[in-house]
This record gives structure tokens, C-alpha cells and sequence, in this order.
């Protein structure tokens, strides 16, 4: 769940953050104290809250609402302010709430459980793969151990295709850098995915595994990656990445480089 609040009083911005964070802190929550950057962040990102003050320099919290649900319709609008004459103004844009500084966590709870427009919340996942930095997979939380690493490596790789199928031909030119003229090494492949199949089945999440005739891929639904929720523009990713992708590997060498001019292009 994103969350962002904006008030031009930095004190009273901190003082609703620090609310929101108490009431739900699972939430994903950035604060602005221009409403001019908040507009701009709304432009290229999901927000499924936005707390507002309405009395505001340069652009008001009635028109950033309205900027802001022009990119997100399903936003649910909440203003403050510490006039209560402003209240009216809320309803022009079908806003959830309207709350009265200073504003209390109570406030803030009872605003979530009245919103206007439900929170499609994200299907929980068994898997998490880590694709920032050296790549690792948890199941339930607990990191999951492979008894090959070329069995792990392969499971990156079809990670890194993002549900795109595989062949065997491809899986080994990959895996053993372009030897895929040698049968052995075919057979090998195939030694490789079953080791891979097995330490999944064993943690209970093989079924993030797609195979068909002589193709393989990953289930892309249901696995929490941090390299796909970076690719849907998740704010908390965009400021976690630091220019390392599946160090592990060389094959993924290239990756950082389109990762960072898809950061420089949502500037």
C-alpha cells in the first residue's frame, strides 16, 4: 500500500507521517513538502492514499487532488487542514475523509476504515527472490540452500527472463558459456533441472515452475521479486536500487545498465 502525505508545514508533516506509520506499518509512506513534487512523483507512480492539507502555496491541496486522481482514479483523497471552512471544498473531489490538525493516529485509523475506494492489496507470496545484490531465494522467509550451484544459477536465469520460456539448447549455452553442441551437456542441463525441481518440491514452492515440451519458466505471479517490483515502479525500490543486479553472475553483467537508464528515464 502507497501512502503519501504533503504539507507545506514541515512539523505538521512529521506529525502525520509519524501517524500513518503507527496505524499501518506495512505501508509504503513518502512525505512532500511541496505539493509541486508530489504532483510530479503522482505522475509516474502508483499512490493508493494521498493525505493532503489543503491550504498550500502554489498549487492547493483541492487542485492537487484533482492532478493527482488524473493519473491514479483509484486514489483515495484525505485532506487536512486546521480550518474547518475548507471542509466543503473536500467533497468537489469525492475525497474519503476530511481530518482537523492536529491530526491524531486515532484520526488516521479511523480514515483507512472509511475509504472510498478499497485497496487492492497484493496477493502474499511464498517465494521472495533477491535479484539486487547477490541473488538468493527464501521460501517462507527462510533462505532456500542448493545443493548444486549450477542448479541455483539455472533458477536465476529463469528468474531474469521474467516468465519468458527457456529451451534446454538455451538453458545450456548459458549455463556452460555456448557449449551447446555437446550432447553431455544437454543431458546435463536436464541433471540440473531436476536438482532444481527436488530443493524447490523440498521447500513446497515448486509450483512457481512452468514446464512444458522442452521449454521452462517461471510463474511470474507468484514470486515477490524485488527486480519486477522495481520494474512496476515501486517507489521503495527505486531508492533501494544502488547498481547491483544478480552479482553472482556474469551473463547478468549487462542488466544494471538498462536498470539504471530505466531510473535516469522516470527522473
Amino acid at each position: 500500500m502507497n501512502i503519501i502525505a504533503v504539507d507545506d508545514e514541515y512539523l505538521q508533516l512529521i506529525d502525520l507521517e509519524f501517524a500513518i506509520m503507527e496505524v499501518a506499518p506495512e505501508a509504503n509512506v513518502l512525505s512532500f513538502e511541496n505539493p509541486l513534487i508530489a504532483e510530479e512523483f503522482g505522475r509516474e507512480n502508483h499512490i493508493d492514499i494521498a493525505y493532503l492539507d489543503i491550504n498550500m502555496p502554489g498549487l492547493n491541496g483541492i487542485e492537487l487532488a484533482k492532478k493527482l486522481k488524473e493519473t491514479n482514479p483509484g486514489i483515495n483523497i484525505i485532506f487536512s487542514t486546521g480550518y474547518d471552512e475548507y471542509a466543503k471544498d473536500s467533497y468537489t473531489v469525492k475525497a474519503s475523509d476530511f481530518l482537523t490538525k492536529p491530526i491524531t493516529a486515532e484520526a488516521v485509523k479511523n480514515s483507512l476504515q472509511h475509504l472510498r475506494t478499497p485497496i487492492e492489496t497484493r496477493t502474499a507470496h511464498r517465494m521472495r527472490v533477491q535479484c539486487f545484490g547477490n541473488f538468493d531465494i527464501f521460501a517462507d522467509g527462510n533462505i532456500i540452500y542448493f545443493p548444486r550451484q549450477k542448479a541455483k544459477e539455472l533458477f536465476a536465469y529463469l528468474i531474469h527472463k521474467r516468465g519468458t520460456s527457456s529451451t534446454s539448447k538455451e538453458l545450456c549455452a548459458v549455463i556452460y558459456d555456448g557449449n551447446v553442441s555437446v550432447k553431455s551437456m544437454e543431458k546435463q542441463i536436464q541433471s540440473i533441472i531436476s536438482t532444481m525441481m527436488k530443493t524447490l518440491k523440498d521447500a513446497n514452492v515448486d509450483d512457481v515452475i512452468i514446464k512444458n515440451y522442452n521449454s521452462i519458466s517461471i510463474d511470474v505471479s507468484k514470486v515477490d521479486c524485488d527486480f519486477y517490483r522495481y520494474l512496476e515502479k515501486d517507489p521503495t525500490l527505486k531508492q533501494g536500487y544502488i547498481g547491483e543486479y544478480m552479482t553472482n553472475y556474469t551473463w547478468a553483467e549487462f542488466r544494471p545498465e538498462y536498470l539504471e537508464a530505466s531510473l535516469e528515464k522516470d527522473r
